[in-house]
């Protein structure tokens, strides 16, 4: 049985028109006579969308009863036993009831696709996993409800449902998505131009992405290896030479001129590892080309420019970008270089070659190279060419009965020796004084130079000339071990850096203090130069242009001149080392340390900036969400307060006693509402400026308990109690306790069912009063507790006389600030407990002394 196909449709935002297109579509294949069932659509009460139902069969809901209130859900089982060609399933994100098989209606989707049933569903952008928080980010509302992307992703088509945030708008303001109350609140918050616009940009992003993943596809299945320029992707190669920050600029300048180009940044490595490009270059060229938004690749091949059409291709690369080459002008006589030879080659791939300072000067070697034997196997190398070969020539002329080819043999087995041990240099001495040594005692005539017989020339020739081939083939093999067992521990010691600065809380110092350790060295320093000293002559020399950002270590350089090496990092950075001056061969490594430090610098940074700045932006959050939510209870209480006070005023109207007592009342009973929000208002504030004052002193519950009920009035007269008599007192403000308890008991009374009021119970337990105010309502998900408590939430109420949701956050932040907590606790059977617990004070021993 083959597997359903997948067609989603992706929405921005509510309202676009998801649902009804997605119907559109079910209703083209019913007439075409597949056979199509609705399993699950909500309309939301819009009446285009409820017509598009038109004549579908519909699968009836399941009903789900939970915590006393039912719900209707998909009902899974009967649309696989009615095994339609395709089902209409709205709402992809969806949570479903507990006590249905899935907890996401994604996953009853997947249940269905492997049925064999092809599915129609809808999704908006803001439920996708991988950008959830991104929107709320924008939005400031977080999507509880989210879908794994590979869902999406894996669907065999994704089709796109746009409208400009304009129109979106209209729509809205018509009275096409929400019911007329939610409009003005809904225009004001999540569909304001700029969210709308935001995630009309994500939505588009996204499929981009898909339709990029679907070319790739094809592309690889079809073996087309042809650049497509669908789309602009620049490639920029690396040397890890001095020219790559001009490469990446220039690069990142032509990929700006296309919108939405990407930018790639690829370095060819030789597959050997042996001869590679400077390792700090390469850190600080990668943290520019990221900074510029590109990414970084590495690579490896023997052929750089098959090995960077390789990659271009790959990736679907238009545009290739290449410095000219740096090698002299008689190395380019012998070789047409890696941007010739690329460019030759690359087919439709435009190749740009970046003229830059570095090219045709050379590829300058940073002091000279290291030799490839030790000093002291060199001079055991001269030692045995100068007295090796004499000592053999005499040997030779006691042995007797040798041929001129025996003693060339022998003398070139001399020869491998001397180079075996001392290198190439002592060797060519071994080749020379042995030459002129057979000459003179075994080739005829004797005693001289002169050779008489030609082939005894070819002989010596072919001597001389095997010499010098295994001279030098020895010698590279030794530098070539060297090189290698250089990059080996130069890797161990990158690998062990990168892995303790992964491991630590702190980059920077964790690498710091890695390279410290490392390189045996007493400090290691980051120091800045001051703004006020750039452009000074000498600045490096003036003891106060420094400043020390991080260091490790004992006595850290305050100067670069104070320290035993100094490696700049940028014009305003620069890493110094103290205890000990380090070798050439060890800068390298250190320059590329430096360079990550520089970056591990820059996210402490940033880091610090996001910590500033979230303060802020939660007060900016709350200021927009305060606005949004007391922009209609702020309004009530004031338009009836003023009506009734208008009422009263007006000269037209004659109210008897009883209607002048309700205006009144009514006058009087909002200003107290409005009175008790703007000091909830007010409270909140003081809590986050930490400037509530609070006055403990011990109080009983059971005195506290009925002054909170007292104040509610006659709604909590129902309300049961169980408070113990010899229940501990508790430490807490009067005043402020009451509030929390006036605030708890009245967020249960409005939740309780009719005929089921709250009950209020008291106990002791480890040096605290524990009072739980208890209701049988329909209760919160256990993933939601946290959320009450959060300000300007209601959880879903829209009645407008639930205040503006600040009750549960007063009342938590009160608690605390009297040194107590409040938690949420299911009730068994259903319903919400809310636990609020406080020191108790310690009762005085008979002596006086604390008990």
């Amino acid at each position: 049985m083959s597997r359903g196909e997948l067609r989603i449709y992706l929405g921005a935002a509510p309202g676009v028109g998801k649902t009804y297109a997605m119907l559109e579509e079910a209703q083209r294949r019913a007439e075409r006579g597949t056979d199509v069932v609705v399993g699950f659509v909500e309309t939301h009460g819009r009446q285009h969308t409820a017509a598009m139902l038109g004549d579908l069969e519909q699968v009836p809901r399941r009903t789900i009863t939970y915590r006393g209130v039912e719900f209707t859900e998909m009902d899974l089982d009967a649309v696989l036993a009615r095994r339609p060609e395709v089902v209409v399933v709205d709402e992809l994100a969806h949570t479903n009831v507990p006590g249905s098989r899935h907890d996401k209606r994604w996953q009853d989707v997947q249940e269905l696709l492997d049925a064999g049933i092809s599915v129609l569903t809808t999704v908006n952008v803001q439920h996708l996993e991988s950008i959830n928080d991104v929107v709320a980010q924008i939005t400031g509302t977080t999507q509880r409800e989210t879908v794994p992307d590979e869902v999406v992703r894996g669907a065999e088509q994704v089709e796109l449902v746009d409208m400009t945030p304009e129109a979106l708008r209209r729509r809205m303001a018509h009275g096409n998505i929400y019911r007329p109350d939610r409009i003005d609140a809904a225009l004001g918050n999540y569909f304001r131009v700029g969210n709308l616009t935001a995630l009309r940009e994500l939505a588009l992003l996204w499929l981009a992405d898909k339709v990029d993943d679907q070319l790739d596809a094809y592309r690889s299945q079809q073996g087309i290896s042809a650049t497509w320029e669908a789309r602009e992707r620049v490639v920029v190669a690396l040397t890890g030479g001095p020219e790559g920050e001009t490469l990446i600029r220039r690069a990142a300048r032509i990929a700006a001129r296309s919108k939405g180009a990407d930018l790639l940044a690829v370095h060819v490595a030789r597959s050997d590892g042996l001869a590679g490009a400077d390792p700090a270059q390469l850190a600080r060229q990668r943290v520019l080309v990221e900074s510029l938004g590109g990414t970084y690749h590495q690579v490896l091949g023997a052929d750089v420019p098959q090995a960077l059409l390789d990659f271009a291709q790959g990736v679907n690369a238009t545009q290739l970008v290449l410095g000219a080459s740096r090698r002299g002008r008689l190395a380019q006589m012998f070789s047409r270089g890696v941007g010739v030879t690329t460019t030759a080659l690359s087919g439709a791939i435009d190749v740009h070659l970046v003229t830059h300072p570095e090219a045709g000067q050379g590829r300058r070697t940073r002091g000279a190279p290291a030799a490839a034997l030790s000093r002291r196997r060199r001079l055991l190398g001269f030692a045995l060419a100068v007295l090796g070969m004499p000592s053999l020539a005499l040997l030779l002329r006691v042995l007797p009965d040798l041929t001129l080819t025996n003693d060339i043999l022998l003398f070139l087995t001399g020869v491998v020796g001397v180079a075996l041990v001392g290198g190439l240099w002592p060797a060519l001495v071994a080749a020379l004084g042995g030459s002129l040594l057979l000459n003179w005692f075994f080739t005829p005539p004797y005693y001289t130079l002169t050779i008489a017989e030609a082939d005894n020339l070819l002989a010596l020739g072919v001597f001389v000339g095997v010499a010098l081939a295994v001279s030098w083939v020895v010698d590279v093999a030794a530098r070539r071990t060297r090189e290698a067992a250089r990059a080996s521990a130069d890797a161990q010691t990158l690998a062990v850096v990168a892995g303790g600065v992964l491991r630590g809380q702190r980059p920077l110092p964790a690498l710091l203090d890695r390279l410290r350790e490392t390189f045996g060295l007493r400090a290691v320093s980051v120091l800045e130069l001051a703004a006020e000293a750039e452009g000074r002559p000498g600045r490096s020399r003036e003891e106060g242009a420094w400043r020390v950002v991080a260091s490790v270590g004992q006595a850290p350089a305050s100067s670069p001149s104070a320290g035993e090496t100094a490696v700049p990092v940028d014009d305003r950075l620069t890493v110094v080392l103290s205890g000990r001056r380090l070798e050439a061969a060890d800068r390298r490594i250190v320059e590329a340390f430096a360079a990550q430090a520089a970056v591990a610098l820059r996210q402490e940074r940033l880091a610090e900036e996001a910590a500033t700045a979230r303060p802020l932006a939660a007060a900016d959050r709350m200021r927009t969400a305060l606005l949004a939510a007391v922009s209609h209870d702020l309004r009530t209480p004031l338009a009836s307060a003023k009506a009734a006070v208008s009422s009263l005023r007006s000269p037209d109207i004659e109210f008897d006693p009883d209607d002048r007592e309700e205006l009144l009342a009514t006058a009087d009973e909002s200003l107290d509402r409005l009175g008790r929000l703007v000091e909830n208002l007010l409270d909140m504030s003081r809590l986050q400026a930490g400037v509530l004052g609070v006055s403990s002193t011990a109080i009983g519950l059971e005195d506290a308990v009925p002054r909170a009920l007292d104040e509610l009035g006659p709604t909590a007269a129902d309300v049961t109690t169980d408070i113990p008599a010899d229940l501990p007192a508790a430490e807490a403000d009067p005043g402020l306790l009451e509030r929390v308890l006036v605030n708890i008991i009245a967020n249960a009374l409005r939740h309780s069912p009719p005929g089921q009021p709250p009950t209020v119970t008291a106990s002791a337990h480890a040096g605290q009063v524990e009072l739980r105010v208890i209701d049988t309502g329909p209760g919160i998900p256990e993933d939601q507790w946290e959320h009450v408590f959060l300000p300007f939430q209601r959880l879903g109420d829209r009645d407008n006389q639930t205040g503006v949701g600040l009750g549960l956050a007063l009342s938590r932040g009160l608690a605390e600030a009297m040194g107590g907590s409040i938690t949420p606790e299911t009730t068994p059977g259903g319903g919400l407990t809310m636990v609020l617990r406080l020191p108790a004070t310690t009762p005085a021993a008979p002596d006086g002394l604390p008990a």
